[in-house]
């Protein structure tokens, strides 16, 4: 009885209801909230306050930012049912209706500093780029070798700019991205839609200590990210005790080069990875190594590893079964 009390306290206030409602659409920074509400952030704080101690709302600091959102488990979906279930007055359509035209200006301000971001570094990134061949065709390969069997629940480690999520999250039945930046994540966050904002999570991490439980992912990406790991060995462990038995790590990196401006200039800290090693470090963390493609070009190799967790048969599409 206690705890029902604090959730009708906590939503008896009409602006912590229009914050219930506002992070039903889409995860939302302290800031944003204020910017949609129109009021201070210390109030806004206050109140964000109150529905978390009601188990209401879910925080999570993230570099100088605080991002809030529903939890995740059954606790407000009998909350969520009863407002569909009721007609909103005429007084609450109409904040309901100015508070979603704030929103989309939250969504519009993410994608001007995602675009103004990408503007300033573009020559920097073209560069890298100009060495190997076209995204398009790592990310057809990418496509291809994942293709025939259900995406899952997806793990995007070192998301970046957010384009594993965009081209792998319409198929997966929940994403989770993670990578060290705050700043990736504000780009990545303006990509995810609008139509699943429970679906995504973006969390801040350290790859080779990641925060999710053992064995709960089904598919793993890491895209362009380990050349930045010092220890490459322990993040792919670490991906490894995530994976689900029979879950699928899909890595795309350089083949061995001699670039060594990549490593002064870009803080590249391995300058690509043979097929040796990553076998190695696959079998060493419970791992099967099952495919590699190669996709060569006149001055950096992109090749990609497909691994799988030892332990279960992994059925197409249609359903999985595990022994």
């Amino acid at each position: 009885m206690s705890a029902m009390l604090d959730i009708f306290r906590a939503l008896g206030d009409p602006t912590r209801l229009r914050i219930f409602c506002l992070l039903r659409a889409m995860e939302l920074a302290v800031g944003e909230i204020a910017q949609v509400v129109g009021q201070s952030q210390p109030r806004v704080s206050r109140h964000v306050r109150i529905l978390a101690e009601a188990g209401l709302v879910e925080r999570r600091k993230e570099g100088n930012w605080v991002f809030l959102r529903l939890p995740d488990d059954t606790s407000v979906a009998p909350l969520l049912a009863l407002f569909d279930r009721m007609a909103p007055s005429e007084s609450e359509l109409l904040w309901q209706r100015a508070d979603l035209a704030r929103l989309a200006a939250v969504r519009n301000d993410r994608s001007r500093a995602a675009q103004a971001y990408f503007a300033e570094h573009a020559e920097h990134w073209d560069a890298i780029r100009s060495l190997h061949v076209a995204e398009t065709d790592v990310e057809a390969t990418m496509r291809a070798l994942l293709d025939g069997e259900a995406i899952g629940r997806l793990l995007d480690i070192g998301t970046g700019t957010g384009r594993m999520i965009e081209l792998f999250g319409p198929q997966a039945s929940a994403v989770v991205a993670i990578d060290r930046s705050p700043d990736m994540l504000r780009l990545a966050r303006a990509k995810l839609p609008e139509d699943a904002p429970g679906k995504y999570t973006l969390l801040m991490g350290d790859f080779a200590a990641l925060p999710l439980d053992a064995g709960s992912i089904d598919t793993i990406l890491l895209h362009q990210v380990l050349h930045y790991a010092p220890a490459p060995e322990q993040v792919i462990s670490e991906a490894a005790r995530v994976a689900q038995n029979g879950a699928r790590i899909l890595i795309a990196d350089f083949a061995p080069h001699q670039r060594e401006e990549l490593r002064v200039r870009d803080q590249h800290a391995r300058l690509g990875f043979s097929d040796e090693q990553m076998e190695g470090w696959f079998a060493h963390s419970g791992l099967m190594l099952e495919r590699v493609e190669a996709l060569p070009a006149k001055e950096l190799t992109v090749k990609l590893w497909m691994g799988r967790r030892r332990g279960a048969r992994i059925l197409p599409i249609e359903g999985r079964v595990t022994p």
